[in-house]
């Protein structure tokens, strides 16, 4: 761990610009490795998923062998000739994180908030991205809404990402307001489509309450145009119920006591959990998605490094 990133305090409750750039540190997804040559170390990121994306080029009129996928109906139809695009390696490949702030991402019983960690975990990318010569670009949503930040590239790619994460108003909530799921999971993704471009690497934040059938499609659509990772955070007391006791929840307007030590409704419980965690699984490894679940317990650094490890699908 680099001096600066030692000194920076850390919350488990809110994040910090200073944090969120001292975590460039972070960023070779390596710790703990025996050191590698940098050229074989840049690469593992970029070796991890399947490349730049492909950006426009020129239209031009259909030739045998041209992939029948790439036909420019409209010119065509305008035209009265087939026409066919043509596309380009991008010399910068734009990546998106697309971050959870709805108000059940704000919770920890250990460790540090969901919000908190997702963060810290797009900077640390957001940082890997500038290494290897990326774009990088935002969505953001919540309760409040959505912000959409264009793919930049160079050093101001990432810090608009940081300072639009540091400085969104999710985070000025006050501390017991309920939950009010006016921006539901699905209307999130769903725009997606029209933000991400082609051949952009999609990493999803989130602990993917209000997952459904809805959200699969949209995420597959998306898929078809795009390379997706998704990152699941959820807190331990959401995976299992403590240990034989009473204990009093509260959302700020009212309390409930919950009674554990049943094994029949605790493994209820825990059985819920696992099969929202296998949905999400399944779905990625059914469509060559990147997935990796992360603990508040955990460090950014450890997860990422699961992440890394797998093969596409949590395999």
């Amino acid at each position: 761990m680099s001096r600066t990133a030692e000194k920076t305090p850390t919350s488990p409750v809110s994040i910090s610009l200073a944090e969120l750039i001292a975590l460039r540190s972070h960023s070779g997804f390596r710790q703990g490795a025996p050191p590698t040559p940098r050229a074989q170390r840049s690469g593992d990121y970029r070796s991890r998923f399947r490349g730049r994306g492909m950006e426009f080029a020129e239209v031009r009129t259909y030739q045998p062998g041209d992939d029948i996928r790439n036909i420019d109906w409209r010119v065509t139809a305008r035209r009265g000739e087939t026409h066919t695009k043509l596309f380009h390696e991008e010399r910068e490949r734009p990546v998106q994180f697309v971050l959870d702030y709805r108000r059940p991402m704000f919770f920890a019983t250990r460790g540090r908030f969901k919000a908190v960690l997702a963060s810290q975990c797009a900077a640390i990318l957001a940082w890997n991205a500038l290494k290897q010569g990326d774009r990088v670009g935002g969505v953001l949503f919540s309760e409040e809404g959505q912000n959409e930040l264009k793919p930049r590239g160079g050093q101001r790619g990432v810090l608009q990402l940081l300072q639009e994460m540091v400085t969104h108003p999710a985070w000025l909530r006050p501390p017991h307001a309920p939950f009010s799921p006016r921006q539901r999971l699905v209307q999130s993704v769903q725009s997606l489509r029209r933000v991400i471009k082609p051949g952009t690497l999609v990493f999803v934040m989130s602990d993917f309450s209000q997952w459904d059938k809805n959200v699969e499609k949209e995420l597959t659509l998306l898929g078809r145009h795009a390379e997706l990772a998704l990152c699941f955070f959820y807190d331990p007391l959401e995976a299992a119920l403590p240990r034989t006791g009473s204990y009093r929840l509260s959302d700020g307007q009212g309390d409930l006591t919950i009674t554990t030590g049943r094994r029949t409704s605790d493994q209820r419980y825990r059985d819920n959990f696992l099969a929202h965690h296998r949905q999400i699984e399944q779905f990625c490894q059914s469509h060559r998605a990147r997935f990796t679940a992360i603990s508040t317990q955990q460090e950014p650094q450890q997860a990422l490094e699961n992440l890394f490890s797998l093969r596409k699908g949590g395999q």
